[in-house]
C-alpha cells in the first residue's frame, strides 16, 4: 500500500494547522490531494523503473537497452506483437556458457525467432568405419528394414540413418550430410489446441475432424523442453502427428493394461495430475459428469490409415482386438480388449464400428498454421471494438443445451439460445437497446441458414456484435473473452439494412471468430458497415439493385480468410487488411476474388488492400491504395488517375494505378540497371526470364491445408523480402519472418564452434 495517501499526508500536519483548516473550509486538505495524488505517480514511476532493471520485468522498450549492455547487437527491432527478443537477451550469459553446443544452438535458434527448433550435427549421421574405442552403435551404414518407426523419419530433423558424405557447405542449400555441417531445423507453422469442437457427420460413422468436411492433418501440442541442454524431440516440436509413433504407443499401453502392467505415457497422457493433455481426445454424445466432460478413453482408442475409406468395399472396424499375455507354464493367454474409434491423424479422420453409432462426436485437437488469422482458439481481445462492447446494453448467448448446462444457466429463452435463429429473432423484435452482442458460447457446428425471417436486420443506429466467445461476456457489459471459441456456422448468412436512405447512422454489423461454411449476403437496403475481423467465410455478396441502396456500405475484412467478395460499384468502400481472398479454380484457373460479379463481368467498388494475399482476379473502379500484397491473377482498375499500388506483386499484364517498387517491374528495372538499358528497351528475353523466375510461390494454396498462403522456399527474395520494411510481401507479413531468419543468422557466427557450418532448414 502507497503511503502517499491525502489521509496519511494530511495527519502528518499539526494538529493547529489541521484545526484552522477545517475552520476555512478545508482548503488546505484539497492541496493536499493534489500533492498525493502526484507522489503516488512519482513513486509508481519509480516501482517501474526499478522493474526496467531486469529483464523479467522490463517494458518491452527496455529490452534491447538491456541487451546492449550484454554485447548483443545487430538484430532487427520490431513489434512486440511479431516477436519479443526478451528470451534471447535474458539467457545470452547461459548462450555463452554453453557455447558452440547442439542443444545451446537449439535454444539461441528458438529464442531468437519464436520457432521451435532441433540442431543437428550431422557428423554424427555419415557412415563411417568406425574407431573401436568410440562406438557408435545406433549409426550402422544399412539402415535396419524392419524398424519401420526410424524409417519413416528418413529425410527428418530426427533422422537416424546413416549417410554418405557430401562435401559441399549446406549454406549452398539443401546440402546436408558433411562432417562440418550443423543443420538448424525449425518449424514456422504454430499449433492451435482446440478444446472439444465438433466434428463433420459423413454418415455410416465416419467423421472428419476439420468441420468442413475435409482431410486436414492433426498437429502434435508440443510439449516444453525444461532445460537448455535438452535436445529437441519430436513431441517438442509443432509437427504434423504421425501414424506409427501414437500407434505403437496406443498398442503399448493395451499390452500393458491387458499384462497388468503400468503403462508409459507420452502423447496420450490423459492422467488427472498430467503435465501436458493428450494429443487428441474423442467425446461422444457430449457424455458428463457433472461439470467434467467424459473423453473416450485412449485405451478404447486404435490408430491406423483410414485413406480407403471412400474406396468400394470399405468396412468399418471392428469393436475389439485380442492382445496375447504371458502365463507361468510359457504360453499365452487371449484377452480381447474393446476398441470404440479409429483415428487417422494424417487425414483428419474417425470412424466408429458398427456397435458405436454416435449422433454427436466432438474432438479435442490441435491444428497448424501460419499466424493468428481466419479464427482460431488464440486471442481475439484486441480485435473487438471497446465502445460497442461497453454500449451494449442487449447480450444473449448461444450454446448447446450441454453446453448451457454446464456453465450453470437455463436456456429459459430470453438471455440463451440453443439457436442463433432464436438469438437473430430476439434481437430483430427487442426495443431496449441499439447496441446488442449474440455470443457463440461453444465450438459446435450450427446447421442453421440466417434469411428470410431470421436473418439479420439492422435499423437506424443499431449496432450488432455476433461474437464467438467464451462465458464470462454475459455476466457483465464489455467483459467478453474471445479465446478457445471456433464456432461453426453451416448455412448462408443474409443481413439488411433497414435505415432510411437519408440516415446519418445506418446499422453496423460485426462478425468475429466464426467459421461459416456459406456466403454472407448483404440484401439491398441501407446498411453502413459489415466488418470480419478474424472470420474465415465462404464468400461475401453486396446485392445491386437499381435504386442503388448501401451507397454509404463499407465492408471491412481484418485477418480474415475469405471467398470470393462480389459487390457493386455503387458502395462506398472495400477495405482488406492482414487477409487472404480465394477464388475456387474453374479448368484449373482460378476466378475473380472482388469484382462486380462472379464473373468479373462488371466492376467492383473502390478498394483499399493492405497485407493481404489474393488468389484470383480483382476488377474493381479504384483502388485507393494497395500495400504489400500479392496478386496471383490479373488486376483490372477503371480509374488509374487516384490511387497506388506499392510494394507489392502485380501481374506485369494488370491495368492498375501508379506503381512504387512493385515486382516484377522492379526487377526489370534493376536488371535494366545492370545491362546499362533503359528499362522499357530491356530484351525480351530477360524480361521472360525475370518474369518467370519472380513470381510467388506458395507451400500450399488449398484452403484446409496447415501451410496455406505461406511462402514457398522456392519464393524468390524479392517477394519474401519486398515489403515496406523488409518483411514478406502478403498477408504474413505482420510475422516479420525475414527479420527473424536475418537475426538468427546474425548471431550464429558468435556461437559456433570454430570451423563448423551452420545452415536453416525449414521443417514447415
Amino acid at each position: 500500500m502507497s503511503i502517499f495517501t491525502p489521509d496519511t499526508l494530511y495527519d502528518l500536519l499539526p494538529a493547529v494547522y489541521r484545526l484552522r483548516d477545517a475552520d476555512e473550509g478545508e482548503p488546505l486538505r484539497a492541496l493536499v490531494v493534489v500533492l498525493a495524488e502526484q507522489a503516488g505517480i512519482v513513486k509508481a514511476d519509480i516501482d517501474r523503473l526499478y522493474d526496467n532493471l531486469f529483464i523479467e520485468t522490463c517494458e518491452e522498450w527496455v529490452v534491447p537497452y538491456i541487451g546492449d549492455l550484454l554485447g548483443v547487437r545487430n538484430l532487427h527491432v520490431f513489434d512486440a506483437d511479431a516477436f519479443s527478443q526478451r528470451a534471447h537477451v535474458a539467457n545470452t550469459l547461459r548462450f555463452r556458457r554453453r557455447k558452440g553446443t547442439a542443444t545451446m544452438l537449439e535454444q539461441l535458434a528458438f529464442d531468437t525467432t519464436g520457432w521451435r527448433a532441433r540442431a543437428v550435427e550431422f557428423f554424427d549421421v555419415l557412415a563411417t568405419t568406425q574407431y573401436l574405442n568410440h562406438l557408435r552403435p545406433h549409426n550402422l551404414r544399412t539402415p535396419d528394414l524392419r524398424a519401420t518407426a526410424a524409417l519413416d523419419l528418413v529425410g527428418t530433423a530426427f533422422d537416424t540413418a546413416a549417410h554418405t558424405a557430401d562435401v559441399r557447405r549446406i549454406a549452398s542449400g539443401g546440402i546436408r550430410h558433411n562432417i562440418p555441417n550443423v543443420g538448424l531445423f525449425l518449424w514456422r507453422l504454430q499449433s492451435y489446441a482446440v478444446p472439444r469442437r465438433q466434428a463433420r457427420d459423413l454418415g455410416d460413422g465416419r467423421f472428419t475432424v476439420h468441420p468442413l468436411g475435409v482431410d486436414a492433418p492433426l498437429f502434435n501440442r508440443p510439449q516444453t523442453e525444461v532445460e537448455i541442454t535438452h535436445l529437441a524431440e519430436e513431441i517438442n516440436v509443432p509437427a504434423p502427428l504421425r501414424r506409427r509413433p501414437l500407434y505403437d504407443e496406443l498398442e503399448a499401453r493395451r499390452q500393458a493394461l491387458a499384462e497388468g502392467r503400468t503403462p508409459m505415457f507420452a502423447y496420450f497422457d490423459d492422467r488427472a495430475d498430467a503435465a501436458h493433455p493428450p494429443v487428441f481426445q474423442l467425446f461422444v454424445d457430449e457424455a458428463r459428469d457433472g461439470d467434467a466432460w467424459l473423453p473416450v478413453s485412449a485405451d478404447e482408442v486404435m490408430v491406423c490409415d483410414l485413406s480407403g475409406w471412400n474406396d468400394a468395399g470399405w468396412t468399418r472396424p471392428a469393436a475389439s482386438k485380442t492382445y496375447h499375455v504371458p502365463q507361468p507354464d510359457g504360453t499365452t493367454a487371449p484377452v480381447s480388449m474393446p476398441v470404440r474409434a479409429v483415428v487417422d491423424p494424417v487425414l483428419g479422420r474417425v470412424a466408429f464400428p458398427a456397435s458405436e453409432t454416435p449422433g454427436v462426436v466432438h474432438v479435442s485437437y490441435a491444428y497448424g498454421f501460419s499466424a493468428d488469422l481466419g479464427g482460431g482458439p488464440y486471442n481475439r481481445r484486441a480485435s473487438l471494438d471497446a465502445d460497442l462492447l461497453g454500449a451494449a446494453g442487449w447480450q444473449v448467448g448461444v450454446g448447446r443445451a450441454a453446453t448451457l448446462a454446464a456453465l450453470g444457466v437455463a436456456a429459459d429463452g430470453t438471455r440463451f439460445f440453443e439457436t442463433l435463429t432464436d438469438a437473430v429473432v430476439a434481437w430483430n423484435g427487442q426495443t431496449e437497446s441499439d447496441t446488442g452482442v449474440i455470443a457463440v458460447l461453444d465450438n459446435a457446428s450450427y446447421e442453421e441458414t440466417l434469411a428470410g425471417p431470421s436473418r439479420i436486420e439492422l435499423g437506424e443506429g443499431r449496432r450488432l456484435l455476433v461474437v464467438a466467445a467464451d462465458w464470462p461476456g454475459l455476466a457483465e457489459a464489455g467483459t467478453v473473452e474471445p479465446d478457445e471459441r471456433v464456432a461453426h456456422v453451416r448455412g448462408d448468412i443474409s443481413v439488411v439494412g433497414t435505415a432510411d436512405a437519408a440516415s446519418d447512422a445506418p446499422g453496423e454489423l460485426t462478425i468475429n471468430g466464426l467459421l461459416v461454411e456459406g456466403n454472407v449476403t448483404v440484401e439491398p437496403g441501407y446498411l453502413g458497415l459489415l466488418a470480419f475481423d478474424h472470420v474465415n467465410v465462404g464468400g461475401v455478396t453486396v446485392e445491386a439493385a437499381a435504386a442503388g441502396p448501401n451507397a454509404e456500405l463499407r465492408l471491412r475484412l481484418g485477418r480474415t480468410i475469405s471467398g470470393p467478395v462480389v459487390a457493386p460499384e455503387a458502395i462506398r468502400e472495400v477495405c482488406v487488411t492482414d487477409g487472404i481472398l480465394l477464388a475456387e479454380l474453374d479448368g484449373g484457373v482460378r476466378g475473380f476474388v472482388l469484382a462486380g460479379a462472379l464473373d468479373g463481368s462488371t466492376v467492383g467498388p473502390p478498394a483499399t488492400v493492405e497485407r493481404s494475399t489474393f488468389f484470383g482476379g480483382v476488377r474493381v473502379v479504384e483502388l485507393t491504395l494497395a500495400s504489400e500484397s500479392i496478386f496471383t491473377e490479373n488486376v483490372d482498375v477503371e480509374r488509374l488517375q487516384r490511387g497506388c499500388v506499392r510494394f507489392s506483386f502485380v501481374p506485369p499484364s494488370s491495368r492498375t494505378p501508379r506503381r512504387f517498387r512493385c515486382q516484377p517491374d522492379l526487377a526489370f528495372a534493376t536488371r535494366a540497371d545492370e545491362l546499362g538499358v533503359e528499362s522499357g528497351l530491356l530484351p525480351a528475353a530477360e524480361r521472360r526470364r525475370i518474369r518467370l523466375r519472380v513470381v510467388p510461390g506458395f507451400t500450399s494454396t488449398r484452403r484446409a491445408d496447415p501451410g496455406f498462403a505461406q511462402l514457398g522456399p522456392a519464393c524468390p527474395d524479392e517477394i519474401r523480402t519486398g515489403a515496406e520494411d523488409g518483411s514478406e510481401v502478403g498477408a504474413f507479413a505482420l510475422l516479420k519472418q525475414p527479420q527473424r531468419e536475418a537475426n538468427l543468422r546474425a548471431t550464429l557466427d558468435e556461437y559456433l564452434r570454430f570451423g563448423l557450418d551452420a545452415g536453416l532448414l525449414f521443417a514447415t
